[in-house]
């Protein structure tokens, strides 16, 4: 019994390397790519290059204006993470916290939500965004992410207040503090695991994102880093300039791995630690 467990185990370790280098090996070789030169790329992809042409980087910063798509990423994504996350918790305490009559018809109405794909809300959404002068415009799309509320970060969200005992409410109440006063004080510091784990999961989908921006912005000096960089990509269409292409692709993954290499303990503790206590 222990050998076959053995061997399980040597098994999902294997599968889980192959699956590693699946996802490794693709960002290898872009980065590899990036350091040569587009004749070196197209005579032998595989071939080591003469010089390594860190210049690429550098000519890809300028040429895709990767700094200004970095600057207008960091506004939506920050301001939409800011707001959206005071939403979330304060929807999430309401929903999970406190005894009001509909509160069962407003959950299943949440639940019946995630049926719906969200590809059918594209176009009333545009017109209403359109009605209210909102597109072409990162305030705009500020707006759109913060108030469109997810059912999974509320779920996620709202595990994490149900395991915070109802006492401690209570002797708030006692005490003479407020409805607001016991979220602000008591809640909202008991619940800072879930929080920043909400926090993280959004950064991923607002950094990472791609179709709302692409549809809302028209004006190129107001494009996010995905849709920068995928006018880049539309570019090798008149210059097959693939190299500095790459250099770009790498600069623009920078910040998602970054934060993906420095938090996925708290991605992953937080993630299931939600899934337990909700």
């Amino acid at each position: 019994m222990q050998e076959r467990r053995r061997a399980v185990d040597v098994l999902g370790v294997l599968a889980l390397l192959v699956w590693a280098l699946t996802i490794l090996f693709p960002l290898g070789w872009i980065v590899y790519e990036s350091l040569r030169t587009n004749r070196e790329f197209f005579q032998d992809i595989w071939a080591l290059p003469d010089v390594w042409q860190w210049g690429n980087y550098s000519k890809a910063w300028t040429k895709y204006h990767i700094g200004q798509a970095l600057l207008n990423t960091l506004y939506y994504v920050g301001a939409s993470l800011l707001l959206g996350i005071a939403i979330t918790t304060l929807n999430a305490y309401v929903l999970t916290r406190l005894v009001f009559r509909g509160r069962t018809l407003v959950w299943g109405i949440i639940m019946l939500s995630l049926f719906l794909p969200g590809i059918n809300a594209l176009v009333p959404q545009y017109v209403l965004m359109r009605d209210l002068h909102l597109t072409n415009s990162l305030t705009g799309l500020v707006i759109l992410e913060s108030f469109g509320e997810s059912v999974f970060y509320l779920m996620l969200l709202g595990g994490f207040m149900q395991s915070i005992p109802k006492e401690l409410e209570e002797s708030a109440s006692i005490d003479g503090s407020s409805l607001f006063q016991t979220f602000v004080r008591i809640i909202v510091p008991l619940a800072v695991p879930g929080i920043v784990t909400v926090a993280i999961f959004k950064f991923l989908h607002l950094y990472n994102s791609f179709l709302t921006p692409f549809i809302y912005l028209s004006d190129q000096s107001k494009y996010t880093i995905g849709v920068n960089m995928y006018a880049a990509n539309r570019m090798m269409q008149y210059s097959a300039d693939w190299v500095t292409l790459f250099a770009g692709v790498m600069m623009a993954m920078v910040p998602s791995l970054l934060m993906f290499i420095f938090l996925q303990r708290s991605i992953i503790e937080g993630a299931t630690l939600g899934a337990v206590k909700g």
